[in-house]
């Protein structure tokens, strides 16, 4: 049986997957890296899954899901931070990024530095969107080991997937020839949910296979209500925010719905879809206060518990299978 493991974005609601991977790092006694032959992860899905992937100078997992956990608790606020001078200049985000680049790429810089895409513990796929050619770009460490063309800084590839407009400005990427750069936002755009992706480049790698499992892990589906009545009149202005949620929200339901009705009921066993409604945390991807972290934390360990029979389930499968 192959393991695929997909990883969704959402900022700093992040926390919701890092929590349940370590519960299954606990679980299984195990890194994630070694539980799963592939991880897709998209936005702050990606930055989970290049520093689960990321190699320590012996060749073990440099990081725990706990890690990264602790990386939003303790970087959140430096990733996330707008300067009064952003504030006044930005006129409400219409003529700037929400938040400078500087500490999103601080911390990527502390915790994968110069290690390549190549150097991945398990096989990666990261989605990412190229503006100027207007098509979906992915990242591959298969790519990356095969091709040094394509075997970018895990920090840059981080950078990439993350940058979701209106929030961090897109990422010009340095490429050789033919192409002298790639312009690049955040993969959520068209897969916030990365499982269908994923699905796919299992297929492709591992061939056409039928024991594949697939783990997909939200990371808090909205509650906010838009009502009609206030929203009918919007226009750009109004909408800029609100529609970006939208457009993730639903790309990821879509592929959950589209997962469920493509596999046949003898390989539905084999799709695990983890996801809660975030009645207490904020939804927003950039609230980094303490109150909602903890109630992230709380949602995320809700999320495990609320599904116990499911998880337990897909911890013995990966048990039984000798990971």
């Amino acid at each position: 049986m192959k393991k695929v493991l997909s990883i969704d974005g959402g900022g700093i609601r992040g926390i919701l997957p890092a929590l349940f991977l370590h519960e299954m790092e606990k679980s299984l006694n195990k890194p994630v890296s070694q539980i799963f032959d592939l991880i897709a992860g998209t936005s702050t899905g990606g930055i989970l899954a290049l520093c689960l992937s990321a190699p320590d100078k012996d060749g073990n997992p440099k990081f725990s899901a706990l890690d990264i956990l602790n990386l939003y608790e303790e970087e959140g606020k430096r990733i996330f931070k707008k300067s009064l001078w952003r504030s006044t200049t930005s006129v409400g985000n219409l003529t700037n990024s929400k938040f400078p680049i500087e500490g999103i790429e601080e911390v990527l810089e502390i915790y994968l530095g110069q290690t390549k895409l190549s150097e991945s513990l398990t096989s990666l796929i990261i989605p990412s969107y190229e503006i100027e050619r207007r098509m979906p770009f992915f990242f591959k460490s298969r790519h990356a080991k095969n091709n040094p063309d394509y075997d970018f800084k895990m920090k840059e590839v981080a950078r990439a997937t993350s940058a979701a407009p209106t929030y961090f400005e897109s990422l010009k990427l340095a490429a050789n020839p033919p192409a002298d750069y790639f312009a690049l936002i955040d993969g959520g755009v068209f897969a916030n949910n990365p499982a269908m992706c994923a699905y796919a480049e299992a297929k492709k790698v591992f061939g056409n296979e039928d024991d594949i499992m697939l783990v997909s892990v939200g990371t808090g589906q909205h509650t906010r209500s838009i009502p009609y009545e206030e929203s009918k009149d919007w226009g750009l202005l109004e909408w800029a925010r609100p529609m970006l949620s939208v457009v993730f929200d639903g790309v990821s339901a879509t592929v959950d719905y589209q997962l469920n009705q493509l596999l046949t009921d003898s390989n539905l066993k084999n799709y695990f879809r983890f996801q809660t409604m975030l009645e207490s945390g904020n939804d927003d991807m950039d609230d980094v206060t303490k109150t909602n972290i903890r109630a992230l934390k709380r949602k995320g360990s809700e999320m495990v518990k609320q599904n116990e029979d499911r998880f337990n389930e897909l911890v013995k499968i990966l048990s039984d299978n000798k990971i």
